[in-house]
């Protein structure tokens, strides 16, 4: 499992109202939510993106509400990984819930730059700043986590095991 794309690059505390505005979360459609991600942030964050692309950010990414449609919208937006010094705990848990791979890393969060080409492998931990030429290390998924990643998502794994029995 592998991500490999441009860096979108926010600073700290972004926060979920930020991710997807509030005034959206009367839709339940993936695609409604990916079309207003990052607007109040990054206006021209939907038009530069390419499905792979990669987020990174500072410090408490995904803090304030407790909201599963912040990581559905990232996620429906075609962005393959969110990188970050660290996440609220609550985003932690609805984007691994949603089968949205993240990783907390100091270093790759201040090395690397908005627009750097960026390369991610999950079962290692490594992220390889392609741009830069430098690597950082993020710690691997755990089995389970990869699971649930690889399956799209906590009900998808669950559903997948129980078919399994």
């Amino acid at each position: 499992m592998n991500a490999h794309g441009t860096a979108h690059k926010y600073g700290d505390h972004v926060d979920t109202d930020v991710i997807i505005p509030a005034r959206y979360l009367n839709t339940q459609s993936h695609a409604e939510l990916a079309a207003h991600c990052m607007e109040d942030i990054d206006k021209d964050f939907r038009s530069k993106s390419k499905p792979g692309d990669i987020m990174v950010a500072g410090l408490n990414f995904g803090c304030g509400s407790s909201r599963e449609h912040a990581p559905i919208a990232i996620k429906a937006a075609g962005v393959s990984c969110v990188i970050a010094k660290n996440f609220a705990r609550i985003f932690f848990r609805n984007a691994i819930n949603i089968g949205m791979p993240i990783l907390e890393c100091p270093a790759a969060s201040e090395g690397i730059g908005d627009g750097d080409e960026v390369s991610v492998d999950f079962d290692t931990g490594v992220i390889t700043n392609v741009t830069k030429n430098e690597t950082y290390q993020a710690e691997p998924f755990p089995d389970f986590i990869k699971e649930i990643i690889a399956s799209g998502g906590l009900m998808a794994s669950l559903k997948a095991k129980e078919a399994r029995t």
